[in-house]
């Protein structure tokens, strides 16, 4: 091990960048829907002992001097997110005609810009640097601090954060429950780097000990949480998952509006599954009315003779709000409406976080001077909703909605999840086809339960449409390209083990902490060798 290390510690030029962004890319196997954990034992192991080789010449200024690190830190991540996100290039084929000329921006920019934020955890980690454990706790501080940046930062784009890839089942995830996103994402990288200390042997002993303690206490809260009894149900609620499998290429031809719709009726109609009870809310995922009800008021009465006395649909659908439809005074709104039984939108919330290039464009004037609209979402630009509030639905209950990847940001989704019973996210996973991309949005989704204590409902037009429960447990669930509906008893019961402003802060003093030990450790090596 020794020799490897130090192979790999002496490599230089294009070999040293080429093995970055090869262990980047490895450890994409441990996300969704791989899940090969084991693969992050690898690859920081490797990003360590590159970081240890990343020396700058002595009468260089520090600036240069960390521009090794930079680099390693940089190939290292656009290794991770191009092989984590080239899947985003799906998208842009659905209508090749139009952008398949985008597609290396999509599958190459991203990860290029997206790697920034590895190259900063490394400098971070440099300047902590020393030649023991210190450099594994700085390389934890170095990586929690970047991705919890990256939960905000230009819009923020937290997917495949590190910490998802300590959580693959529910066992596992627990102990977001405590620590939360930021936490988990420090822990992760601490572990998983520890393995780097077996080739210079230096604290090694306490290594293992921390390792040991970290993954047994991981493992160990995880069973005690699983195993613990829900706290009694004092209320639940039927519900349907719909999920049409529309085909995108079709989804806004005029001519086959009236099939989709009536696909969605259908499904939603049929007799509930044997042994399930008449669901009192329908769900339907993200722009499935593929009209807008201002142009189609007969679709609401239909819906209305559709639904039996008591139910609720909750559809996403494009809402226009101003003006009779014309460009200039209209403005869309990519929503979730509630309809009671008798055909009455009673309650709307749009879409608070909009996916640039996709749902709106950035700098719009300056982009469409050069013929660049947006990308993929749909035949009109979005405009961002001003605030997310829970919806009312049967039995007194309240459900939070959250359109597509809303989900993925944990702050937002705590922010309105603490009022209510029901965590709902509707999305349009179709977009991407049977790639890692829906697998890796539903892991998310799926980490949002556990964090909050609250059961998912999860609608996909395709993707994959699931009931999950307050502790990450799948109930039931719909495989990407199944057509049909899920039938579930939801019971509502208990709430997040800690609020989200407790779960962030223990989250900044596990990051804390590791900042500390590295300071420390650094300065004991600067002084014993001065």
């Amino acid at each position: 091990m020794q020799r490897f290390a130090g192979r790999i510690i002496l490599l230089w030029g294009w070999r040293r960048a080429l093995v970055a962004f090869a262990a980047g890319a490895l450890a994409v196997l441990a996300q969704a829907p791989y899940d090969f954990f084991a693969a992050c034992f690898v690859s920081f192991p490797v990003l360590v002992w590159l970081l240890d080789g990343s020396t700058g010449e002595g009468s260089d200024g520090w600036l240069r001097r960390l521009r090794p690190a930079f680099a390693i830190g940089w190939w290292f991540g656009f290794g991770y997110f191009l092989a984590g996100l080239w899947w985003i290039g799906q998208a842009l084929l659905v209508e090749a005609d139009s952008f398949a000329w985008a597609l290396p921006f999509a599958v190459v920019g991203i990860p290029f810009a997206l790697a920034f934020f590895y190259g900063f955890a490394a400098v971070v980690a440099r300047l902590f640097w020393s030649s023991d454990i210190g450099r594994i706790a700085a390389l934890a501080f170095g990586f929690g601090l970047a991705e919890w940046l990256r939960d905000f930062l230009f819009t923020g784009f937290p997917w495949n954060a590190v910490g998802y890839a300590a959580m693959p089942v529910p066992l596992l995830m627990q102990s977001v429950s405590v620590t939360g996103m930021i936490g988990m994402n420090a822990l992760a990288v601490f572990v998983f780097s520890l393995p780097a200390l077996v080739a210079a042997r230096r604290h090694l002993m306490l290594g293992l000990v921390l390792f040991v303690t970290l993954v047994a206490a991981h493992v160990g809260f995880g069973y005690f949480r699983l195993a613990v009894p829900a706290e009694p149900a004092t209320r639940s609620i039927d519900v349907r998952i719909v999920q049409p499998a529309v085909d995108l290429s079709e989804k806004w031809n005029a001519s086959v509006r009236d099939r989709i719709f009536a696909t969605l009726m259908g499904i939603s109609a049929k007799a509930p599954d044997q042994g399930h009870a008449r669901p009192q809310l329908i769900l339907w995922p993200e722009t499935s009315v593929p009209f807008l009800f201002t142009e189609r008021p007969d679709a609401l009465t239909a819906l209305g003779d559709m639904l039996s006395d008591g139910q609720m649909l909750i559809a996403g659908v494009v809402r226009e709000e101003g003006g009779s439809g014309s460009a200039g005074s209209s403005r869309y709104y990519n929503s979730v409406v509630a309809i009671n039984d008798k055909g009455e939108i009673v309650d709307a919330v749009d879409k608070v976080h909009l996916v640039p290039f996709g749902e709106y464009l950035p700098f719009e004037g300056l982009f469409e001077r050069f013929g660049i609209g947006q990308l993929v979402a749909g035949p009109m630009n979005f405009a961002a909703g001003n605030e997310r509030h829970s919806i009312a639905v049967p039995n007194g209950l309240r459900a939070v909605p959250f359109i597509c990847y809303e989900v993925i940001f944990p702050d937002l989704v705590a922010a309105d999840a603490a009022s209510s019973e029901l965590i709902v996210n509707v999305t349009n996973d179709a977009w991407f086809g049977d790639t890692p991309g829906p697998y890796q949005h539903f892991r998310q989704a799926q980490v949002r339960a556990v964090e909050n204590g609250l059961p998912l409902l999860r609608a996909a037009n395709n993707g994959i449409s699931a009931i999950v429960d307050s502790r990450g447990r799948i109930v039931d669930a719909l495989a990407v390209d199944a057509r049909g509906a899920i039938d579930a008893h939801v019971p509502v019961s208990g709430r997040a083990l800690l609020p989200a402003g407790q779960r962030r802060i223990n989250g900044l003093l596990i990051m804390l902490l590791f900042a500390l030990a590295a300071f420390t450790l650094n300065v004991r090596q600067r002084l014993r060798v001065n």
